[in-house]
């Protein structure tokens, strides 16, 4: 094997374990309420985010002030689990993925337990710092919701977005 075919090949492996800690490292931040380190997963200036009901975004400045506001509260406990990754390096300094979301917020001032079944779609790219997400689109596939009681559970929603109107 040529040297420089073997240097090539060394690089993607590594290239694609940067991309799985940087995806951990944003999933890690979310559940932390971390909004500095979820930031830093970003590209600066201009990126292309769409989380469906949660808003479409061109910074990921924007992104993290919907987070502080929404999500960083001590009521709002989540877990962000990642899974299955498919990483293509499609050139020096970009790659595409896809991941699988498992999600679960309970929110213990409502007192509901959400779950969610989605899919990411990222596209990263690599700069001086590292490899940073440049766009990302988060297209759920399903979602529960149960209201959470004293005396027992009693169902809220249940089902694939477009079999409940279309909500994510």
């Amino acid at each position: 094997m040529q040297t420089e075919e073997l240097a090539a090949r060394l690089r993607a492996v590594e290239d694609r374990e940067a991309i799985r800690e940087l995806k951990s490292t944003y999933f890690a931040a979310c559940d932390g309420k971390d909004p500095a380190t979820m930031r830093a997963c970003f590209l600066d200036g201009p990126v292309a985010i769409d989380y469906g009901a949660i808003g479409a975004f061109d910074n990921a400045d924007d992104l993290v002030q919907v987070f502080r506001d929404i999500g960083c509260h001590p009521h709002m406990v989540e877990m962000h689990h990642g899974l299955n990754p498919r990483i293509r390096i499609t050139g020096p300094d970009s790659a595409e993925g896809e991941w699988a979301l498992q999600y679960q917020l309970i929110n213990t001032q409502e007192m509901t337990l959400t779950q969610l079944g989605a899919r990411y779609e990222d596209d990263y790219r690599r700069t001086a710092d590292g490899w940073k997400i440049a766009a990302t689109r988060c297209i759920v596939h399903s979602t529960l919701v149960i209201q959470l009681g004293e005396d027992a559970l009693k169902r809220v929603m249940a089902g694939a977005p477009e079999a409940v109107g279309g909500a994510a």
